[in-house]
């Protein structure tokens, strides 16, 4: 068979998880899951099973906008009791409990991913595969600011729509490579029409107001 990609995916997925659609366009494709942990979302500790309007009610928006935009302000702990802590997801159960945060700024978070960028997905892309990152906000946030070389000022009020993929080009020094009509300062791609796009990132950016 010709013509066929490798594409890897990280974090693992279930196939039964990947929709028809998206089977339909990696038909032909290989596909890998790998390494959890790295792409753990930024948890949030008694903050977990709120929603963001549900966290400002509680909390007031104040305080909300310090946990959620803040670079290296990280919010209480979550107890290893809860139902929320990474510990007790089946998922993670090979995972030493060193590894799994009960917190995280979104600094940590960085840090987290990076060693999985660095270790796994940089060898990847530069062997020629084709990377496909399915990751939480926070997790993205500290991709993207890698990426595009974003302050960690400007990184806390980067807003990233749910589920509007973001398509990255790297040039063999894997610096990203500007796509027609990326929206600064990044420097990829959302696909879909554009407007709408910007329509998903107001709306994420109005969870909080």
């Amino acid at each position: 068979m010709k013509d066929i990609m490798e594409v890897c995916i990280f974090p693992p997925m279930d196939p039964v998880v990947i929709s028809s659609r998206f089977m339909k366009i990696c038909i032909t494709c290989e596909l890998k899951s790998n390494s959890p942990c790295s792409f753990l979302k930024l948890y949030f500790s008694g903050l977990q099973g709120l929603n963001k309007q549900e966290t400002v009610d509680k909390h007031g928006k104040d305080q909300v906008l310090v946990w959620r935009r803040s670079y290296d302000i990280p919010p209480p702990e979550c107890e290893e009791s809860s139902e929320h802590y990474p510990g007790n997801d089946p998922m993670y159960a090979n995972v030493p409990k060193e590894d799994l945060p009960k917190t995280e700024s979104l600094e940590l978070t960085e840090k987290r991913f990076m060693i999985e960028w660095d270790d796994n997905l940089v060898p990847l892309i530069k062997s020629g595969k084709k990377v496909i990152i399915a990751a939480h906000g926070n997790t993205l946030r500290a991709l993207v600011k890698h990426l595009d070389g974003i302050s960690k000022d400007d990184i806390t009020g980067l807003n990233i729509p749910t589920g509007v993929p973001l398509i990255y080009e790297l040039d063999e020094d894997m610096k990203p490579i500007t796509q027609e009509g990326a929206i600064a300062p990044l420097s990829g791609k959302y696909l879909g029409d554009l407007e709408k796009v910007k329509a998903r990132i107001g709306a994420v950016a109005a969870q909080t107001k």
